[in-house]
């Protein structure tokens, strides 16, 4: 349980970093089971003849770099989302046994319940994020999963449906995230702000000229440790300027009551303690929905998640 200091520091800040929440119990799960997503896709790419089968064979970071060095596309068959843009019944994503384990976790839970109340939803406003050094990336990468993320706030990047829920983001480290390797950065007390007008540039970041830099504060963690987020608080990343990789996953939560923000993905109960037999606990059945979203959107209109457009004045 967070202590009332904790809480306390939040309410005034609109984040709060909490070192150890989970532990390599929790983990280990995630990096095996993302190491068997890597190893078959590996086997693909040498089949079709993309990747050398000479290319490096260490570790899951190792191969991260040596796939995105390659043009090998391994982030969307790792991510734990549909994107936006048009969907095709093909279109891979990732939803598992391990990470749903630790979308579902108790420990995250009971942070969460003290943020937003005993009936949580998790919203299917989620990320993976593996970014590879920043020496590695293409000068014309802009991709906010890959390289370094804009300045936002969380609440933009739902639709308007969305702008009166009670909602958190909890950022988890599966690695450490520090200043060298591309850490959040966060302008402490902006929650106590309006929502900024957002830019799609090409990520959707906020309009130029409307965030004072002055007082930014960089926030490491080490793996296992989860930052939690105000949904007004203005957050980005630094570039990662490391020769490793920086690993992560943006896990969002809503009272269940409200709307998620993104109606056409599929959010469900992870807690209730008014009716304990509305919980998700199924990771199969949380795929299964996913899958049925593709399916349903596959060969449709284009989806959109922004409300922004880019020719807004403030976007000119």
């Amino acid at each position: 349980m967070l202590t009332p200091e904790q809480l306390g520091f939040f309410e005034t800040h609109g984040y709060l970093a909490v070192e150890g929440l989970l532990g390599r119990d929790v983990l280990e799960p995630v990096i095996v089971e993302y190491e068997g997503i890597m190893a078959e896709l590996r086997a693909g790419w040498i089949a079709d003849g993309a990747l050398d089968p000479a290319a490096p064979t260490g570790s899951f970071e190792d191969q991260i770099i040596a796939a995105y060095r390659a043009g090998l596309e391994y982030f969307q068959p790792m991510d734990i989302s549909l994107p936006p843009g048009d969907i095709t019944p093909d279109l891979p994503f990732h939803a598992g046994p391990a990470i749903f384990a630790l979308m579902t976790n108790d420990r995250l839970l009971d942070a969460v319940e003290q943020f937003i109340g005993p009936e949580i939803t998790s919203n299917p406003i989620q990320h993976v994020r593996i970014k590879p050094p920043s020496a590695d990336l293409s000068v014309t990468e802009e991709r906010a999963h890959i390289t370094f993320t804009d300045w936002h706030q969380d609440r933009a990047v739902a639709l308007p449906e969305a702008d009166r829920t009670r909602m958190v983001t909890t950022w988890v480290a599966i690695t450490d995230a520090t200043v060298e390797n591309g850490c959040l950065r966060v302008i402490p007390g902006s929650h106590r702000g309006s929502m900024l007008p957002h830019c799609p540039k090409p990520q959707a970041a906020i309009a130029d000229g409307y965030v004072d830099e002055a007082g930014a504060r960089p926030v490491p963690v080490k793996a296992g440790g989860v930052i939690f987020f105000h949904p007004l608080t203005i957050h980005g990343s630094l570039a990662n300027t490391s020769p490793g990789v920086r690993w992560s996953f943006d896990l969002r939560y809503n009272a269940t009551e409200d709307p998620t923000g993104r109606p056409f993905f599929p959010g469900f109960v992870a807690r209730s303690r008014a009716h304990p037999e509305t919980e998700l606990r199924d990771p199969a059945a949380w795929r299964a929905m996913w899958e049925a979203a593709r399916a349903r959107l596959a060969g449709g209109p284009p989806i959109k998640i922004h409300r922004w457009s880019a020719d807004a004045e403030h976007c000119a």
